[in-house]
């Protein structure tokens, strides 16, 4: 059952990776400065298909962990926060990650019968899920203390802080008069 193993703990990375990117593009689309040599609608497009490819690495990630028993996780472990046995508060902060960004994808495929305003409101919650995300790896990861891991985790952090850097400092962000954001 190393297979299971592996597959978890990769796509679990992948799924970290992918988020942080869908995070970045979503910090940097929202921005009032379009990005060098990028329109804005291939941002968004980018942004969407990411969010698309992480959701599916992430269901490989949750499956994996629930049919391999090495890792403990039953199907209540995935929905329901610090249930589970193994690793509960790390693992918990990784389903509250999943919950979250389940709300966020399904309100994103009802984004035409939201309002924008309610759409946005639950949007908001991917400033929750990503650091979740982070600090689930971080503490029910097995590959925390490896420096490719850290090197990655590190890597993604910096990415986000930089993206929202850029974006704070944007003049309309710092203008609530400016153009509507």
């Amino acid at each position: 059952m190393k297979e299971l193993w592996y597959l978890s703990r990769g796509t679990g990375v992948v799924s970290l990776a992918l988020l942080t990117l869908v995070l970045v593009l979503g910090v940097l689309t929202r921005s009032a400065r379009p990005l060098p040599g990028l329109p804005r609608f291939v941002t968004a497009g980018l942004h969407r298909n990411a969010s698309l490819l992480a959701v599916g690495f992430l269901a490989v990630h949750v499956s994996t962990a629930v049919v391999d028993p090495y890792a403990m996780t039953g199907l209540v472990d995935v929905v329901v926060p610090f249930h589970g046995g193994y690793r509960p508060l790390w693992v918990g902060l990784g389903t509250l990650a999943l919950d979250l960004l389940l709300a966020l994808t399904a309100t994103s495929l009802l984004r035409g019968r939201l309002s924008h305003r309610a759409w946005r409101t639950v949007h908001w919650a991917a400033y929750a899920c990503w650091p979740l995300a982070v600090l689930h790896g971080l503490g029910a990861g097995t590959d925390v203390f490896t420096s490719w891991s850290r090197a990655i985790t590190l890597s993604c952090v910096l990415a986000v802080a930089a993206a929202v850097g850029w974006r704070t400092s944007s003049p309309v962000f710092a203008n609530p008069k400016g153009a509507s954001r």
